[in-house]
């Protein structure tokens, strides 16, 4: 079912995605599906629940994020990334592409460890259109299509496994495409650009230990206020909801990854106690860490 959020606009469901025309999945963390014309994009306006990556290969594809309008063409790279609200879709005839949705947690579980990846990815919620080479267009083909190969071979023992890893190399060609845009922008990016990029580096170094706004605020030599005003116009989340999610994803890396008791995971993450702890993660991710660890 799709959830009508506060302003009155609705989610987009991961779960609904998966029943498009070509669509496979992964669970409820990937799912792989082909572009074209019969391709039953939402009438209405949607909140991305997930992360979005595509290509497209033939035609033309035109989109509002944000209310910014964008329009894609043959051999152009598409994000879009979470918490960001999408209208007003419009396609040639003749569309062709591919496209994959990432939930948040299995997105920021593949980056975690791939250095810098995390504020080269931030860079593309200002822009999230880049066009590819000739050679960068038939690496992404390649990698979509191993991937979907890997997705489809339920006999394999590994197929997760390999899913990850073919992910974590795309991302790193990927980023290299943002990379080149990001320093051709480095003259041009704004003040409000810089003080989100290095707010973020903050929180993903510091999160285990500090997650309070006025500390990261007076970390950076600015007010609370502003800070949560300029995080705000960027990336529509307060400083708050980035703060809770890098603590909630680490989290969820030390129950999955770790064989540490609850409580040692308290005190690793500087809560007061474990009870504190199960009320914290039961309110962002709406299990106990215990339930979380049986799944």
């Amino acid at each position: 079912m799709e959830q009508t959020t506060t302003k009155n606009i609705t989610e987009a469901s991961f779960d609904n995605v998966k029943h498009w025309p070509s669509a496979i999945s992964m669970d409820d963390d990937l799912i792989l599906l082909n572009l074209s014309e019969q391709t039953p994009f939402p009438s209405e306006s949607r909140h991305t629940s997930f992360n979005v990556f595509g290509l497209i290969t033939q035609g033309e594809l035109h989109y509002d994020v944000d209310t910014v309008d964008h329009s894609v063409t043959a051999g152009q790279l598409i994000v879009v990334s979470e918490r960001r609200v999408v209208s007003n879709y419009g396609r040639s005839d003749n569309l062709q592409g591919m496209c994959m949705a990432l939930s948040v947690p299995f997105f920021r579980e593949i980056i975690r460890d791939m250095s810098d990846l995390s504020s080269l990815f931030l860079f593309t919620r200002s822009h999230p259109v880049m066009q590819l080479t000739e050679r960068e267009t038939s690496t992404v083909r390649l990698y979509f299509g191993m991937i979907r190969d890997r997705m489809t071979d339920h006999s394999n023992a590994f197929r997760r496994e390999l899913v990850r890893t073919l992910l974590q190399a795309m991302f790193f060609d990927m980023s290299n495409v943002i990379y080149r845009y990001r320093e051709q922008a480095t003259a041009r990016q704004s003040r409000t650009d810089e003080i989100f990029t290095r707010f973020i580096k903050l929180v993903e170094a510091n999160c285990k230990h500090e997650r309070r706004v006025a500390w990261y605020a007076e970390q950076m030599g600015i007010t609370p206020k502003y800070l949560s005003e300029t995080v705000k116009s960027v990336s529509k989340n307060t400083p708050m909801e980035w703060i809770d999610n890098y603590v909630t994803l680490a989290i969820r890396v030390l129950l999955k990854d770790t064989t540490k008791t609850i409580k040692d995971i308290a005190d690793e993450m500087n809560f007061p106690n474990q009870s504190f702890l199960g009320k914290y993660f039961r309110m962002h991710v709406g299990v106990s860490p215990s339930e979380y660890r049986r799944k």
